[in-house]
């Protein structure tokens, strides 16, 4: 009997072996094997002159980068690469700074094309890597697949991360043009080691791996797939080894934050609906926004203010000025100086003391003086932000003796949204948050869709979970709360608001005030 179970384990362990796929052998372009064309790229890096021959081709505007051509020897092993990694199963990737599909880490893969290919990317061309760079290359290398569909993307960002010394993608596509978007676009960089323009588009071609030091200048972006019909495969990854050094993240200066403007409740009846100047009516609006910490008031302005303030904002005299850079936002504000008189006086009345004293009637925050000081919640958090947050200036304030608690204060923008505008979460926004009452007023028409973009995500700093979000609605006036460990972030308008045929303009936009309160 044992001799039996212990052959029946040995045939079951037999039939495992037979069924675990061969890994096939993948053979790189013959270019890579040139040992003259190996000290001419090392050559070339470390000057970062550029390099051209054959299949291969390094430039190192705006920052270095090789592109190799015909990476894989073999036609056929690129076809059946195809054919597993479309078989994999994908996971939906979506926040402020990507929308894609994506697989898992494809280190543990036994199908027979991806091991191989695993396999040749870890040894052969990691050694020949590391030798044209001059430095020691781990082991490891992250990889995985990507597939991008219609309106994904993957915005601007310099791949730092601690110990990835080189990224690579190789393109598995079909036949692409630029028109198809998904291109590799790189950036130059300003003095402070910002990105300022593209410089440089690479058009996925099949076949083809590009790769890059990961550096302090190292921008680029996936620019977003404009074709309905493909999809743009590749994988993607990382090699390891020391980080090149970092010169200090610069900083910029905030938005001015400015006191009430002197303006009587005469402003407020001339603009807002009366639903919301009734005292009652405010009671209910705060019992609600304590308990939640959010609300929208729709129907805010007077139907009449409203379409004025929005046909002017079409107007041509509004000057617009774009707003990066675009590894933390892009988007367009409008000049103060320029605006029409009715857009001015709908500024002023966000920016008007009467204003300030509805917004605490709305919200129980102490944004007047004759807002009740009482022991809420809200009063005590700010006075705890306060209490850290302003060091010597907190101290400078109250050099004169006043006790009191600091004056509120605001900032604003007009900002004007199109296709390809957006925010970004990061590590500055995140260091300086703080308690604050965010305003949005939006001017969207009623045609503005969700799937376009365009909407406010509120996000716990550090964590993936989406606590709020807030969608742009016509003359929708939408109140937000948030403390310290909150951020938010405007997602990319896609090109679905450019492309419907159905829209009067063949390029709608999203206009809106953006105000922040404190208190």
């Amino acid at each position: 009997m044992a001799s039996k179970r212990q052959r029946g384990y040995g045939d079951k362990t037999a039939k495992n072996r037979k069924k675990k796929p061969r890994e096939e052998a993948a053979d790189l372009c013959s270019v890579l094997g040139d040992e003259w064309v190996k000290a001419a790229v090392k050559e070339a890096w470390s000057r970062r002159t550029q390099f051209s021959h054959g299949d291969l081709e390094l430039d190192c505007q705006p920052f270095p980068h090789c592109i190799i051509r015909n990476f894989l020897s073999s036609e056929t092993f690129v076809e059946n690469l195809q054919r597993e990694l479309l078989e994999l199963s994908f996971h939906n990737k979506s926040n402020d700074l990507y929308k894609f599909q994506q697989s898992d880490d494809l280190k543990k893969r036994i199908e027979p094309h991806i091991s191989g290919l695993r396999t040749v990317l870890f040894g052969r061309f990691r050694s020949w890597l590391g030798e044209v760079l001059g430095v020691e290359l781990e082991t490891t290398v992250d990889v995985s697949c990507a597939r991008y569909e219609y309106t994904d993307l993957l915005l601007c960002h310099d791949d730092e991360l601690e110990g990835r010394r080189v990224a690579f993608i190789l393109y598995l596509v079909p036949p692409w043009q630029s028109s198809d978007g998904g291109t590799l676009d790189l950036y130059s960089t300003d003095s402070n080691f910002q990105p300022q323009t593209i410089v440089k588009s690479l058009v996925p071609s099949l076949n083809t791996l590009v790769l890059f030091e990961v550096s302090p200048v190292s921008f680029h972006q996936v620019s977003e797939v404009l074709t309905e019909d493909k999809h743009r495969l590749s994988l993607s990854g990382w090699f390891h080894g020391p980080s090149l050094e970092r010169p200090p993240r610069h900083t910029e200066a905030p938005i001015p934050r400015n006191p009430h403007l002197p303006r009587d409740e005469t402003v407020l009846l001339e603009w807002i609906n009366s639903i919301y100047l009734d005292i009652s009516y405010q009671e209910q609006i705060q019992e609600e926004f304590e308990d939640s910490s959010e609300i929208q008031l729709k129907d805010f302005l007077k139907e009449e203010k409203f379409r004025e303030v929005r046909e002017a904002l079409r107007l041509t005299q509004i000057q617009w000025m774009k707003r990066g850079p675009p590894n933390k936002r892009c988007y367009e504000v409008a000049s103060l100086d320029s605006l029409p008189q009715c857009v001015s006086a709908c500024w002023e009345l966000l920016h008007s003391e009467a204003f300030f004293l509805l917004l605490s009637n709305f919200t129980g925050l102490r944004l007047h003086y004759l807002c009740p000081a009482d022991d809420d919640d809200y009063a005590d958090k700010k006075k705890a932000e306060d209490d850290t947050r302003e060091g010597e200036s907190s101290q400078s304030a109250h050099a004169s003796g006043d006790d009191e608690l600091s004056t509120p204060v605001c900032c604003g923008e007009l900002r004007r949204w199109t296709h390809g505008s957006y925010t970004l979460l990061h590590d500055a926004e995140a260091a300086r948050a703080e308690y604050a009452l965010d305003l949005v007023l939006p001017f969207c028409g009623t045609d503005w869709q969700s799937e376009f973009g365009g909407f406010t995500c509120y996000v716990a700093n550090e964590e993936d979970e989406e606590l709020l979000t807030v969608y742009p609605e016509d003359n929708s006036l939408a109140l937000v709360y948030r403390d310290k460990e909150t951020l938010k972030f405007v997602k990319h308008v896609n090109h679905r608001s450019s492309s419907d045929s159905s829209s009067i303009s063949p390029c709608r936009a999203l206009y809106d005030f953006c105000f922040v309160y404190y208190e």
